[in-house]
């Protein structure tokens, strides 16, 4: 009875069965097992919008001791957090998370000086920092803040006509000097006006938009900081003449400038480029999407920039400088010497054709050891004031400017990327397209196809 019964069809069936349910459930158990040893995820966003940015893995990645992440929230609302913060932790074994509730744990709370829940506390080594906010750019600045001993300066010139760092219009520099803060930088405006001397605690010196000339003692002041080793950023216009906007040629600044190797041209460039009319550029806008091999723009590759009212540059190597090329504008370009007229007339022979150099990064030789200054020359300003500096990649490019002339080459990335706008435009010819397709052209095909079916049938 016992042979029949191993060999009732019943009894195969069951074992079948129940080996099969026997290896999904260590399926299972090993898959378990595995996503919770090894978190990993795929993200497949255009942007990666779900992924850490290349900056955040640099400076977690670089870590040299332990970092710990204290989140302090309800227990219940631990998971607002957790997905963010495990994605940290995955980047480098130095990194440790830790969850506390407020109300459970008060004294810790009060100790770390918690106001509100959702807070991070970021602590590497002995020095802690609090997130400003629990985003990617929130936690990643508290690391960098941790591991800044101290701040960098960077100093905005002001006093003849440049862009202010203060104002939220569409012509101040507001944004940038935020973008500045997340990076552990101090933002304050100078005037060399009152004294021709660039502060000694100045990191880096900026020079946005000038409209008025420089006196002598003023270009003197910014030769002789970068020459002893200082760093300075030089974002000039087009000198145009046109009704009220007067800018001036501030022919002694760019004197300076011809000395270390930059000449700056008085023309400008208009980009007819298709592409930028598509992303509702004008062709006062210079569209930039090929970089030269340069640490500042090194990891721009497939991210576009626009400059607003550009000029072209030439460039060279000089006795002390040594000069590379940052990018060029779009072959489709051309650069019209015609400063006086808004009307530009694109055929005109005398008119340079593109690709034209836009910027330019240079070093120069100190002769002193461990001491090195540095410049960046860009034909155009208005591309980092509020109006423009969130296109696509200028926010990129600004900060890595800035990175690459204090020495803060490990900063050196794309940030995180914020949502794209993913809307579709189109015309009135294409929206009506869209509509009689969808309305009547597929439905017909539906019943076309199936009066053929029961025709055939029948």
């Amino acid at each position: 009875m016992a042979g029949q019964w191993l060999k009732a069809r019943q009894t195969k069936y069951a074992a079948y069965a129940t080996t099969y349910i026997l290896v999904v459930l260590a399926a299972v158990v090993a898959a378990n097992v595995l996503a919770e040893r090894y978190n990993k995820s795929y993200d497949a966003t255009s942007n990666k919008r779900y992924s850490l940015s290349d900056q955040t893995a640099k400076v977690v990645r670089g870590l040299r001791q332990d970092a710990t992440i204290t989140y302090f929230n309800q227990g219940t609302r631990f998971r607002d957090g957790r997905d963010l913060l495990d994605q940290y932790s995955n980047l480098s074994p130095r990194v440790h998370v830790e969850y506390v509730d407020p109300d459970k744990d008060p004294q810790r709370a009060r100790e770390a000086g918690i106001r509100s829940f959702g807070t991070a506390i970021v602590q590497v080594g002995a020095k802690k920092e609090e997130a400003k906010n629990m985003t990617e750019e929130g936690i990643t600045g508290a690391f960098i803040r941790d591991l800044k001993s101290t701040t960098r300066t960077v100093c905005f010139l002001a006093g003849n006509g440049e862009h202010q760092l203060e104002a939220s219009d569409r012509d101040g520099l507001s944004r940038f000097k935020d973008l500045l803060a997340r990076d552990n930088y101090e933002a304050r405006s100078i005037d060399l006006l009152q004294k021709a001397e660039v502060p000694a605690d100045c990191t880096t010196l900026v020079i946005a938009g000038p409209t008025k000339d420089y006196q002598q003692p003023q270009v003197d002041a910014i030769k002789k900081y970068v020459e002893d080793g200082g760093r300075a950023l030089l974002a000039l216009d087009p000198p145009l003449k046109l009704g009220h906007s007067q800018i001036a040629d501030n022919d002694a600044l760019t004197a300076a400038l011809a000395s270390w190797g930059v000449t700056l041209d008085k023309d400008l460039i208009l980009d007819l480029n298709p592409i930028g009319q598509l992303a509702g550029l004008g062709p006062q806008v210079a569209l930039v999407t090929r970089y030269a091999s340069q640490p500042i723009v090194n990891d721009m590759k497939g991210t576009a920039t626009g400059f607003p009212l550009a000029r072209s540059l030439e460039f060279k190597n000089a006795d002390k400088t040594s000069v590379q090329k940052l990018f060029d504008s779009s072959a489709s370009s051309l650069a019209t010497t015609n400063l006086s007229s808004s009307a530009v007339n694109v055929n005109d022979p005398k008119n340079k054709q593109g690709p034209l150099t836009l910027a330019a990064a240079g070093t120069y030789s100190t002769g002193k050891e461990n001491s090195q200054g540095r410049f960046v020359v860009i034909g155009s300003s208005s591309w980092v004031a509020n109006g423009f500096i969130t296109f696509n990649g200028n926010d990129d490019l600004a900060m890595n400017t800035i990175n690459w002339l204090a020495s803060d080459e490990d900063l050196i990335s794309i940030r995180p990327k914020q949502p794209e706008d993913r809307r579709i435009t189109m015309t009135k010819a294409q929206l009506s397209w869209v509509r009689v397709t969808s309305q009547f052209l597929l439905p017909l095909v539906v019943v076309v196809a199936g009066v053929s079916v029961w025709w055939k049938r029948r």
